[in-house]
């Protein structure tokens, strides 16, 4: 079956960089467009960051553009997500998902097909 495992998240100070990394195995990681998404306490699933299926175009949310970066390592069936210059309005329950085989870009969380357990991200001030 499908499975994606997030890594690297973790207990911060503002300014500081965090890495994360999500682990796929059951799908064609490379026929699949991908994203990360956010969710903090209380509030709406938020899309962050997403890559296309060859990693040629990303797009980004305003709230993390100049900031975090994603990326992809098609070999190796995973996706990544550098943060850099981390905020407290960061702090969240970071996810990767993936769109159905050869669907492309959208920021609805509701189009995403499977989903990792997710990582927490703290960022204190």
């Amino acid at each position: 079956q499908v499975q994606l495992v997030e890594s690297g998240g973790g207990l911060v100070q503002a300014g500081d960089s965090l890495r994360l990394s999500c682990a796929t195995s059951g799908l064609t990681f490379s026929g699949h467009y991908m994203g990360w998404f956010r969710q903090a306490p209380g509030k709406e699933r938020e899309f962050v960051a997403g890559i296309s299926r060859l990693g040629g175009t990303t797009q980004y949310d305003n709230s993390v553009k100049g900031r975090f970066t994603i990326s992809r390592v098609n070999a190796e069936n995973t996706l990544y997500l550098q943060m850099n210059s981390l905020k407290p309005e960061d702090t969240a329950v970071y996810y990767c998902a993936a769109r159905g085989p050869g669907y492309a870009f959208t920021s609805a969380y509701t189009a995403y097909d499977y989903w990792g357990q997710g990582t927490q991200v703290t960022v204190s001030s």
